[in-house]
């Protein structure tokens, strides 16, 4: 073999200008995407007057003011809204994890009782949702409006998650959970000792991807949600940040104080939304290649 055997033009060496031009490009991408959240980030923490000098845009602070913070958690309509979308996301996650990981291993056992109409069940609903007056209907006739089981059970089983779980259940050794019944291992055993240990990286990834939903969780709280005091996050971020309405001192309880900016306020609600989720990712990130591809490919 000599070293002139030729491969495909994609795998050969880049040359400089090409290095020049992919360097270029993903600094641009890179720069488009972190400046608007230094921006967003540096301007929660400015005060008053860098915030004025700068038209409203910081993106280097010159010290670091914590007042807008300490303003929107002191008890007010925001710290009440972060932890109703905590409790709605940890809440949800939890059934959602439980209901789809259930569904998935009877789908999973080609035996089950009634398989192959349920199997036609979720891949018709993972082709055909609903539209939003059918589901307002439903809600409505179960009388979860201004409930907030409205924004969990609607959501709570998701038919491309559990296509992409029975994926991952199927590709598991047949051989294990056989010699596991023939130990005399029933099908709870068989889920709780052999398929859960074995499905933390699907089972991590589809959580996340529950649990972001459940944080995100903005149209099923208009629809839904007619009172104020119970509204997400998500709600609070538009009604304060997207249309501009300001936050009064009553309203971020801090009463008998002076208000930071309205537009560090509001910044600093973005922050809020946008840090769980970065605080996350990062832990489950590891296990995206190999819980939702190798789900994926049979799926």
């Amino acid at each position: 073999m000599t070293g002139n055997t030729l491969g495909p033009a994609h795998i050969g060496r880049p040359t400089l200008l090409g290095r020049t031009v992919k360097t270029v490009i993903l600094t641009v991408c890179c720069a488009a995407v972190l400046i608007p959240f230094v921006g967003i980030f540096s301007t929660s923490l400015a005060d008053r007057a860098e915030i004025t000098g700068n038209g409203g845009f910081v993106l280097l602070p010159h010290g670091v003011h914590l007042a807008a913070y300490r303003a929107v958690l002191s008890g007010g309509v925001v710290t009440r809204a972060v932890v109703i979308s905590l409790l709605v996301t940890v809440v949800g996650t939890a059934l959602s994890l439980v209901s789809t990981t259930l569904l998935a291993y009877g789908l999973s056992r080609t035996d089950s009782v009634a398989h192959r109409p349920l199997l036609m069940t979720v891949l018709f609903a993972l082709l055909f949702t609903p539209g939003i007056i059918p589901s307002y209907l439903v809600v409505k006739q179960l009388g979860l409006l201004d409930s907030y089981w409205s924004l969990i059970l609607p959501a709570m089983v998701n038919a491309f998650n559990v296509v992409i779980v029975r994926a991952f259940f199927m590709e598991l050794p047949r051989e294990l959970l056989d010699s596991a019944r023939i130990d005399g291992a029933g099908d709870w055993t068989v889920l709780w000792r052999i398929v859960l240990p074995l499905s933390r990286a699907v089972l991590a990834v589809i959580g996340l991807f529950y649990a972001v939903g459940y944080w995100n969780s903005f149209f099923s709280a208009l629809l839904y949600l007619n009172d104020n005091s119970k509204w997400p996050l998500q709600l609070v971020l538009r009604t304060y940040v997207v249309n501009n309405t300001s936050l009064g001192v009553d309203q971020v309880g801090a009463a008998g104080s002076s208000l930071p900016p309205q537009t560090a306020i509001q910044m600093a609600i973005l922050v809020i939304s946008i840090v769980p989720v970065l605080v996350v990712y990062p832990f489950v990130q590891r296990h995206f290649s190999k819980g939702v591809l190798t789900g994926a490919v049979k799926g």
